[in-house]
């Protein structure tokens, strides 16, 4: 080819991209401009259809139980060449001394940061670091939890790792004291938030004070917490047969099985028994309390009582009560923030534990102006739901709501097994996840107004509000109730009174 006709052909292409670009495009634009295109007729979302929700299915899996007494479970995915595994202790901060609250957070926390007896942790920490994996141990109130992630070849050398971490913790005191200044610096800044003084407190006036499930960590707790006192307590506590471990990712479930007994085999179990849970009553029931928080411009309102356990026969129905009442959508959302404009949020939800019962709250932040109002409103809102039949429309969108959203618990193996873990671990039954599923869908509208009449006890509902005394008008005393005022004062602070550190 010439190249006097390639010349031509580069000019003829460079005219067809000049005219395009200054005459095509702008007259479309223009064109489009004159003519907007016409959008779809918008549809409320009750209009909305949508495919059933997708079955969920458990991913095949081993369990066995070690002859010391470990129960483990096994799940194969190979889609990336990673393995995880999680470990549930029967322990938690429930069962420490109330002389000594704090000091199973400690041995979580140092557990991890104070290496082991063989390792350091800035050892550990490189070791860690070089492999792109984690071992990470804590306690809350109800469990102990270990775990680590690793790539697939480097199972084993992290594997013995989190065996050690386990077994032989080294619990140096710098690390302790380095925790427990952590934990003094958090005591110092407790009262700087409103929401966090009020769950706080509120779970004090529901459990008391003195109960295992609403005592804080104080000053002169951690004081008395020394290492010793960590040793004993992991002794205690650490113990095969006190522990369920699972086991997620790129594995022969076989060799897996093989490497587990190799490693937790030898680890002789206790023969401690367990101490009884602590008992649960409701302590305040009924009556107004105010913590006084003079720089504030709004009230954060909690209103409840005691609640149930997640193996109540009722808990399918309870869920879908309460998903009548709270979130978007929901009848506080719409009436109290929507049509009569007096929260920035509010909610209500019946929160059941494992083991022990939980608790139904509902409240909100509002205007310091409409607190009352407020209060006044979402009692009626419990007493309506109490008495009189929800509607077909809501009772449908409440089921719908529920069951979507359980079924974003099992997208992947991992949480699969968490659940299955936790399951066992509080003694529920192995297809728990189908009989809710199956309770949920069953549910009727004659069943949410007998569990919210049953469950909802309006002459049990404790009143916690924190806010501005001087803004709050009318008073609180108007609600017809005793008010009672909270003292926030953080024992040992050097601002005694104050409510600050």
């Amino acid at each position: 080819m010439s190249t006097t006709t390639e010349t031509k052909k580069q000019k003829t292409a460079k005219i067809i991209v000049l005219v395009f670009s200054f005459v095509v495009v702008p007259l479309l634009l223009l064109f489009l401009a004159w003519y907007p295109a016409v959008a779809a007729t918008p549809k409320h979302y009750t209009d909305l259809t949508f495919s059933p929700p997708p079955a969920i299915k458990l991913p095949d899996y081993t369990r066995f139980t070690l002859a010391n007494g470990m129960v483990v479970y096994l799940v194969e995915d190979h889609e990336l060449p990673l393995v995880s595994g999680s470990a549930f202790i029967r322990t938690g901060d429930r069962l420490e001394p109330a002389s000594k609250v704090g000091l199973a957070g400690l041995v979580g926390t140092v557990m991890r940061s104070g290496g082991t007896q063989t390792r350091s942790a800035d050892a550990i920490n490189e070791f860690l670091e070089q492999r792109a994996a984690s071992v990470e141990t804590s306690i809350d109130e109800d469990s102990g939890n270990a775990g680590f992630s690793t790539l697939t070849e480097d199972l084993p050398d992290v594997f013995d790792l989190f065996l050690e971490t386990l077994q032989q913790p080294a619990f140096p005191v710098e690390k302790l004291n380095l925790a427990k200044n952590q934990e003094r610096g958090g005591i110092a800044r407790r009262n700087d938030a409103p929401d966090a003084i009020a769950d706080r407190e509120f779970r004090k006036l529901v459990y008391g004070d003195s109960s295992p499930y609403a005592r804080y960590t104080e000053y002169a707790t951690l004081g008395n917490i020394m290492r010793d006192d960590l040793v004993q307590f992991h002794q205690q506590y650490f113990s095969p047969n006190n522990i369920l471990l699972g086991i997620v990712g790129d594995f022969d479930s076989k060799a897996m099985r093989q490497l587990v007994e190799a490693k937790f085999g030898a680890w002789k179990p206790a023969k401690t028994k367990l101490p009884a849970l602590p008992a649960v009553t409701q302590a305040k029931q009924g009556g107004i309390f105010f913590v006084n928080q003079p720089q504030l411009t709004q009230s954060n309102v909690q209103v409840g009582h005691l609640g149930g356990q997640v193996n109540s026969p009722d808990y399918p129905a309870l869920s879908v009560m309460n998903e009548v009442l709270n979130g978007f959508g929901g009848r506080l959302f719409n009436e109290v923030r929507s049509r009569q404009g007096l929260a920035y949020s509010v909610y209500a939800y019946w929160g059941p534990q494992y083991d022990y019962p939980g608790l139904f709250v509902a409240g909100g932040q509002t205007r310091s102006d409409a607190t009352v109002p407020f209060i006044k409103s979402v009692r009626a809102e419990v007493e309506k739901i109490r008495t009189a039949p929800i509607a077909p429309a809501e009772l449908a969108f409440a089921k719908d709501s529920v069951l979507n959203s359980f079924i974003f618990n099992f997208q992947q193996p991992e949480q699969t097994l968490s659940r299955l873990l936790r399951y066992e671990y509080f003694g529920y039954p192995n297809d728990f996840i189908f009989r809710y599923q199956k309770g949920v869908a069953a549910t009727t509208i004659a069943d949410v107004q007998r569990v919210a009449k049953t469950y909802l006890q309006p002459e049990k509902l404790a009143t916690l509000v924190v806010g501005n005394r001087d803004t709050i008008k009318p008073p609180l005393e108007s609600l017809g109730q005793p008010v009672t005022a909270i003292d926030i004062t953080i024992p040992g602070s050097e601002k005694a009174g104050s409510g600050k550190p």
